[in-house]
């Protein structure tokens, strides 16, 4: 009989405390970070999910450390700034819903061949990844340059956003084939189980770019001050040079993922498996995504004040819930791994075990969001009605996190098993028939205003939560073949 979620957590906590004991963590921590070559399929969970959840947080870390500094740099312009960039961001999960999408298919692919002993299948599923998604990226970057800023009026933007910010549309949308490729290489590096490598490209992209920011937003040195398009200019740069770094980790080959000149060529049965997880993970994606797009065209007849503490919160909350992702991608890694091996059992409680220390994680990290939400939204700008607004949204949305923590694990677990089609269902349902028509519901309909909105969002994420954890319970992502 399957035990209950609680009920693993529970048990995990005895053999995590025999196993992870003072004196081994913090040698296991350093071999997480130089990049460890055990068998994740072998090794006992603890230390599996350790050495994988370590470097996957601490890159997750860094790109919210990130979000957070951009944002901080960019409100200093004002709110007609900041709402350039919520605006635009929401176009451009069009951009990542296909990374993602990508990277679900590749990262499972690779996982499977990894845990089957099979490194140059892995390669070779790899490059069929790369080069798909390349192809992808060019189009959509070529379409968002030329009409991005046509795409802020068509979100309501008022004149002077539209003025201010269609530099950085052009820039951020134009630059898509940097997102695709670091997101699907890294997603490659991440089922073979070379975490270091994906924190290290994530810490070097992400670096420049916070460099970089404060240099071309405000013209410091011989830079020009380029405003809120000086952020887009040092965010491509940023991640064009981490795309590079991943290439050139893939040709020396040190790590668990190698590319071969060999391997650089079509591979029908790969492409396909690809492909079939990826178009149900295009749309899974896009469904998420295109709610924030939703919910930003919901809050904009409520003027840039309303949108600007929005942005500065959902940046915050993101903050929080990008180093879970981590723990999420863990858990997808050991279930693609496990059952490539042929060990279902064990990729199950690798998914209890690591949902359990996101319930710890994001547990706390909530509670301080709902006690200080003004006051941290505070640090990223002086004006009282953002601040105001900004952390009502915060303290809203945190109080949901305990759910999350489980919802978000659980939801890569799927995926890392190839099964895109059930998140998918779940995000159609949670997302555009419930948040979408609440948030409209409450904020327009019955007078409730952004609050609605931020209402909306915590019960949608936690009604994922408890659906995701009732269907993964039923066992049937055991059964997919890659």
């Amino acid at each position: 009989m399957s035990t209950s979620p609680i009920e693993e957590a529970e048990n995990s906590k005895r053999p995590a405390a025999a196993d992870l004991g003072r004196e081994r963590f913090w040698p296991l921590v350093r071999e997480a970070l130089a990049g460890s070559r055990r068998d994740l399929t072998a090794t006992p969970l603890p230390r599996a999910v350790l050495l994988l959840a370590v470097p996957m947080v601490l890159e997750m870390v860094m790109e919210s450390v990130f979000a957070v500094a951009d944002i901080f740099w960019v409100s200093k312009l004002g709110s007609d700034a900041v709402a350039a960039v919520g605006i635009t961001e929401t176009f451009e999960t069009v951009i990542y819903a296909t990374a993602m999408g990508l990277a679900m298919g590749v990262g499972a692919l690779v996982a499977r061949r990894t845990g089957g002993k099979d490194p140059r299948g892995a390669a070779r599923a790899a490059v069929q990844g790369i080069g798909l998604g390349l192809g992808l990226a060019v189009f959509v970057g070529v379409a968002g340059a030329l009409v991005g800023p046509r795409l802020l009026a068509l979100m309501g933007a008022s004149p002077g956003v539209r003025a201010i910010g269609a530099g950085y549309a052009r820039i951020m949308l134009g630059g898509s084939v940097t997102v695709v490729l670091l997101f699907l290489i890294n997603a490659a590096f991440r089922g073979a189980g070379d975490a270091a490598v994906t924190m290290r490209t994530l810490w070097l992209a992400n670096g420049i770019n916070i460099l970089l920011g404060p240099v071309f937003v405000f013209g410091l040195g011989p830079a020009p001050r380029l405003g809120v398009t000086g952020a887009a200019v040092a965010t491509t740069i940023g991640r064009g040079i981490g795309v590079l770094y991943q290439l050139r980790a893939l040709a020396r080959g040190r790590g668990r993922l190698a590319v071969r000149r060999e391997d650089v060529a079509l591979d029908p049965a790969a492409l396909g498996a690809i492909v079939r997880i990826a178009r149900t993970g295009i749309v899974q994606s896009l469904i998420g995504m295109t709610s924030w797009v939703g919910l930003v065209r919901i809050l904009s007849v409520f003027g840039s004040v309303v949108l600007a503490g929005y942005t500065i919160a959902i940046r915050v909350v993101l903050f929080a819930l990008l180093p879970s992702w981590g723990l999420g991608n863990a858990a997808a890694t050991l279930v693609g791994q496990n059952l490539g091996a042929g060990n279902p059992a064990r990729a199950e409680q690798a998914v209890w075990k690591a949902a359990f220390y996101n319930l710890v994680f994001l547990g706390a990290v909530g509670a301080a969001f709902v006690a200080l939400g003004p006051e941290i939204v505070g640090l990223f700008t002086r004006d009282a009605g953002v601040v105001a607004e900004g952390g009502r949204c915060l303290r809203i949305v945190a109080a949901g996190f305990p759910f999350y923590a489980y919802g978000m694990v659980v939801s890569q677990a799927f995926n890392g098993a190839g099964d895109a089609d059930t998140p998918t269902r779940i995000n159609l349902f949670c997302f555009w028939l419930g948040e979408l028509p609440l948030a409209y519901l409450l904020a327009h309909q019955l007078g409730v205003g952004p609050t609605g909105a931020y209402l909306a969002i915590a019960a949608s994420f936690s009604a994922l939560a408890v659906a995701s954890v009732g269907l993964f319970r039923r066992g049937t992502w055991k059964t997919i073949k890659l």
